[in-house]
């Protein structure tokens, strides 16, 4: 569900045309819709109500300080994997307690200001990151709390960059091991071992993957006495991006509530792409049509700098014409963009109508992993943010000039 619909033939977010505000930030811009993500977030929250989670978004997909506000005012707390998303965090005044810290290399100098600033917990990796968080709270004279993150071994159909609950990728810990950590957590006496904490992959549209995994934490859990306060169940949940029909909130929780509920522990969701994904588009110009022996090329002034899903996740993006004319021709075109690599596209071989230079598409489904992941790749400025809030629209990060683009950048005495 979006709020990204047409109306007598234009595209709008909620009761802004989209035409109106390209005209008025130019393009590439990201456009965000206050109603979506709300709209997400509290299906979540109600779809779980009878175990009162913490949803802590997974700031990775969208850590833009205007959406990360908005859900922390619904109730959201957030999900983190560096100390820049903790300073963003931070930021916007969200309170430590409703941050929990994941990632597989956390820096000591990351770990030290996460235990200063008095977050909810770690989400423990591996031994050495267990070591190193006990040793520095030890120097600190603090306590910290940390979630074992297990490894059920679990791969649910995805694209492989995003599955992470499998035995060969580089995330959690065995069941074996982490059993061990818990029969010797006084080897840690800094520490507070106080949740497990499980995540198997992104963009997973079926529950099955998660009752397997979740079955195998509770026997777990069960089998080895452990005694813990929390249960973090991560995120990943899919969403529409093409033809897949992936699970409502509430179907989620129908199948994974009989599983969680019996262990009555303080439960924890991330989730990130199920909020912010088709909370968001990628809103570009045409710039030229290139005609070849070959193919037709729709050239427009976005790339895969602003959105490289489709090009590093073959991941399929709906695009539409912003205004619908009735009565053109459709072709069958392939949608690039500036730079230079072949691949620089956003769609190959997909039926549209036909289109003019300077006229506007939108990407549709970029609210999630896509101004995050975007680069200078080639020198380019990253687009600008911006986000509507019923008829009103405000512009919530600037797009990027060329003074960006050399800052912090000297040239030596030797040189000049």
């Amino acid at each position: 569900m979006h709020h990204f619909t047409f109306k007598r033939g234009e595209l709008h977010c909620e009761d802004v045309r989209v035409s109106d505000v390209a005209r008025k930030v130019g393009t590439p811009f990201y456009l965000y819709s206050e109603k979506t993500l709300l709209h997400h977030f509290c299906s979540l929250a109600d779809a779980f109500r009878e175990v009162d989670p913490l949803i802590c978004f997974s700031m990775k997909c969208n850590s833009n300080l205007a959406v990360l506000k908005l859900l922390y005012r619904a109730g959201a707390g957030f999900d983190i994997v560096s100390g820049g998303e903790l300073y963003k965090a931070l930021k916007i005044k969200a309170d430590p307690s409703r941050i929990v810290y994941a990632s597989v290399g956390k820096s000591a100098k990351e770990i030290e200001t996460a235990v200063k600033k008095g977050i909810l917990l770690f989400n423990v990796e591996s031994i050495p990151e267990l070591l190193a968080i006990n040793s520095i709270s030890a120097d600190m004279r603090r306590r910290a709390r940390v979630a074992i993150r297990v490894n059920p071994d679990i791969a649910p159909k995805t694209h492989k960059h995003i599955v992470t609950g499998a035995k060969e990728t580089k995330f959690g810990i065995d069941l074996k091991t982490a059993e061990g950590i818990f029969d010797n957590s006084n080897k840690y006496p800094h520490l507070d071992i106080e949740g497990i904490h499980v995540h198997i992959g992104s963009q997973i549209t079926e529950s099955a993957p998660y009752v397997r995994a979740l079955k195998r934490i509770s026997k777990f859990i069960k089998d080895s006495r452990i005694d813990i306060e929390i249960l973090n169940i991560g995120g990943g949940l899919g969403i529409v991006y093409d033809d897949e029909s992936p699970q409502t909130a509430e179907q989620f929780a129908k199948a994974i509530l009989p599983i969680i509920k019996p262990l009555k522990k303080k439960i924890i969701l991330e989730p990130g792409r199920f909020i912010a994904g088709n909370a968001g588009i990628l809103v570009t110009s045409v710039v030229y049509s290139k005609v070849t022996p070959y193919r037709k090329f729709v050239i427009v002034d976005a790339g895969f700098n602003d959105l490289i899903r489709p090009s590093f996740y073959d991941a399929f993006h709906g695009i539409v014409p912003v205004k619908k004319v009735r009565g053109a021709k459709s072709e069958i075109v392939d949608v690039v963009g500036p730079v230079c690599e072949s691949g620089d596209f956003f769609a190959k071989s997909r039926r549209m109508r036909e289109m003019r230079n300077g006229e506007f598409l939108a990407i549709m489904g970029a609210g999630a992993y896509g101004f995050t992941m975007a680069s200078n790749y080639n020198a380019r400025v990253r687009p600008c943010e911006v986000l509507v809030s019923g008829s009103d629209f405000y512009v919530v990060k600037e797009r990027e000039t060329y003074k960006d683009l050399v800052k912090g950048e000297s040239i030596p005495l030797f040189l000049r």
